[in-house]
């Protein structure tokens, strides 16, 4: 195995159990072919740990292991049996959720979402894709779904050099898959759906509703495929409006309502919801919940200006919607708009919405999407249930 050095001199948070190395912090850039395995070494030549590495990445070296270990079929296999025992602790009531969570579960660059009898795989990163063959074999043994189906088309695999691809990785795989979630169902559309097709990182944020809603007319912005519209409807609202820029989305939202007999209780728009809302503020329209769970409205630190004003724009308006005493749902998954600055985005679009508001309530992504110590950017998810108050 081919060997790297950290930089002499400078702190490294791989030091720490971080996975990441940057290209600035090794010694040199080396000649290996990128997802090249290779071990770790700090500047006085002291065994760090075992990843990948790419030279056409920011992140030249993914770490794998903190032990001197071979990385094989065997490794793979361990690591997938260790990832599914852990979510037997945590997950229940659902035959969906995910199985492997990249860096959180020592597999840096790996996401494996199981959908009923039937596996979802992304692979994000050089080192995984020449991996993957090994990763799909032990994900057969281990798990025995009829079938995995890979969604590798999502962008940052650009940055690392590689094409975006989707396909037929093992077995079978049907276009649509009925899960089970809490007492509801849902269709998802795994080969086509957005990322692997439906948002389980929400699904105890989902259950948080049930206290909120009972009895209540309830707004749901960007609601994708209806699952917190289908959710307040199960949990007693008595009308809910789901609304998404997406023709696809809501097609499949008004099928999932359909399949939970919800179909006279919730209301589906294509629109744009900042455009959506506006509209709705100039009528005076007022409602006792509002949701919002946006897509990410930056990827990157460079954007986060922006999308802090899209943040606080959509939060002041579903304020002003909301009669006295009601309810604002609000998640953020970018990661780069942190806790705190998420906090300030509230705080200042209820400043300027004139309401007094508290917080109930601070969530995270689901416990299938663990966080590791180490590694803060495994921590993407923010829910406030927030109340208005007189």
């Amino acid at each position: 195995m081919e060997t790297v050095r950290l930089l002499g001199g400078k702190p490294h948070r791989v030091l720490g159990g971080h996975p990441w190395i940057y290209k600035t912090e090794l010694e040199q850039q080396y000649p290996y072919p990128p997802g090249e395995l290779v071990r770790v070494f700090d500047h006085k030549n002291r065994f760090i740990g075992i990843g990948y590495y790419n030279p056409n990445s920011q992140i030249a070296v993914r770490i794998m292991s903190f032990v001197d270990e071979d990385i094989n079929y065997q490794w793979f296999k361990n690591k997938i049996e260790k990832a599914k025992q852990y979510r037997s602790l945590v997950v229940s009531d659902t035959d969906a959720y995910r199985l492997i969570y990249g860096e959180a579960d020592q597999i840096p660059g790996l996401i494996v979402d199981c959908f009923g009898d039937y596996l979802v795989l992304q692979s994000l990163t050089y080192g995984i894709e020449r991996l993957k063959p090994l990763i799909v074999e032990a994900l057969m043994e281990v798990v025995k779904p009829k079938g995995i189906y890979e969604r590798s088309d999502v962008p940052v695999r650009e940055k690392e050099g590689l094409p975006l691809v989707t396909g037929l990785l093992a077995g079978e795989v049907p276009e649509l898959v009925i899960i089970k979630e809490n007492g509801f169902r849902f269709s998802v559309n795994i080969k086509e759906g957005h990322k692997t097709g439906y948002f389980l990182d929400q699904r105890e944020n989902r259950l948080a509703l049930k206290p909120f809603v009972v009895g209540k007319s309830v707004l749901d912005c960007f609601c994708h495929t209806g699952a917190f519209s289908i959710y307040a409807a199960g949990f007693g609202a008595r009308e809910v409006t789901g609304v998404d820029i997406s023709s696809e989305a809501i097609a499949r939202a008004q099928e999932n309502a359909a399949l939970n007999g919800y179909s006279n209780k919730i209301y589906f728009f294509e629109a744009n919801c900042f455009d959506y809302l506006r509209e709705l503020e100039k009528e005076k329209a007022k409602f006792d919940v509002v949701i919002l769970d946006p897509p990410a409205f930056t990827k990157s630190k460079a954007a986060l200006e922006g999308a802090i004003r899209g943040y606080k724009e959509i939060n002041l308006r579903a304020l002003k919607l909301l009669n006295d005493g009601g309810f604002l749902i609000t998640s953020s998954c970018s990661y780069h708009l942190t806790e705190d600055l998420f906090w300030d985005v509230l705080y200042d679009a209820a400043y300027d919405a004139k309401k007094r508001v508290r917080i109930i309530e601070a969530r995270r992504q689901a416990k299938d999407h663990p966080m590791l110590l180490s590694s803060p950017e495994t921590y993407y998810l923010k829910y406030f249930i927030l109340q208005v108050i007189s």
